[in-house]
């Protein structure tokens, strides 16, 4: 079982947005006794996301942890759920994934220190628009979403649309300024990774074939340069003529 733990009023708001996303979980609103209940929780082998101090979680949990291979995974988020840490059982308990799961519910980063880590992050962005959108709402856009994800453009390894896009003058014009490679993919190489989706458009596929435009091509894109899965940093956000999404591979 999964057990959300929140320490003040910010945190219980935060695990009330996870409850969204995992209905079987348990919201544990300053428990007491506090060391007791975590603990034996944590004995129990639940699921734990401990939204508070790093600090707290260790000195919590130090006299009961075993190994990586029987200790449950336990998460770490900040009260604004800005971001995600896997503290314990990060690859066999599979709490590095979780992470990655629960970054992409609360579009958050997640911040994982075991060996995956150390090799090297490509982020991609994936954005569609309507025609002729100005390049000025789609640079800001893409402002937005850099903010959100902790990033910056630097980091961006390319900008990314649908084939139908090839010659938007706005896209091309955002990528030709930012010095960062414009790419598009057609509607079956973005439908490989439709299950990826965190929402799907109907109205989208009856336009252009595919359940939409910005979240797949960052995440094919991010593949086409690791050889590996990616995962959404950033769902789709949206303005009134463009969506932006960004994707992360390790490679």
């Amino acid at each position: 079982m999964m057990k959300i733990v929140a320490l003040t009023e910010a945190g219980k708001q935060t695990g009330e947005r996870l409850l969204g996303f995992y209905a079987d979980a348990k919201l544990l609103f300053k428990p007491k006794p506090f060391a007791e209940t975590v603990q034996d929780a944590f004995r129990k082998g639940d699921t734990l996301i401990m939204i508070c101090a790093t600090g707290i979680v260790v000195r919590t949990l130090a006299s009961v942890i075993q190994n990586k291979h029987d200790d449950p995974p336990v998460l770490v988020l900040d009260e604004a759920g800005q971001f995600v840490i896997p503290l314990l059982s990060g690859h066999e308990g599979g709490a590095n994934q979780l992470a990655q799961d629960v970054a992409v519910c609360l579009g958050a980063q997640c911040v994982t220190t075991t060996a995956q880590s150390y090799t090297q992050a490509i982020y991609t962005v994936g954005m569609g628009c309507e025609k002729d959108c100005p390049e000025s709402e789609l640079a800001s856009l893409l402002d937005s979403c850099l903010q959100q994800s902790g990033l910056s453009i630097g980091q961006i390894k390319s900008i990314n649309s649908i084939d139908i896009k090839a010659h938007e003058p706005g896209l091309i014009a955002l990528a030709k300024r930012l010095k960062i490679p414009f790419n598009t993919w057609s509607v079956g190489q973005l439908a490989q990774v439709e299950s990826q989706m965190s929402t799907k458009s109907d109205y989208v596929f009856k336009v252009v074939g595919v359940y939409g435009v910005a979240e797949p091509a960052a995440l094919v894109a991010a593949q086409s340069v690791t050889r590996q899965d990616a995962e959404l940093v950033l769902c789709k956000q949206k303005t009134a003529k463009a969506t932006c999404a960004i994707a992360r591979s390790f490679g």
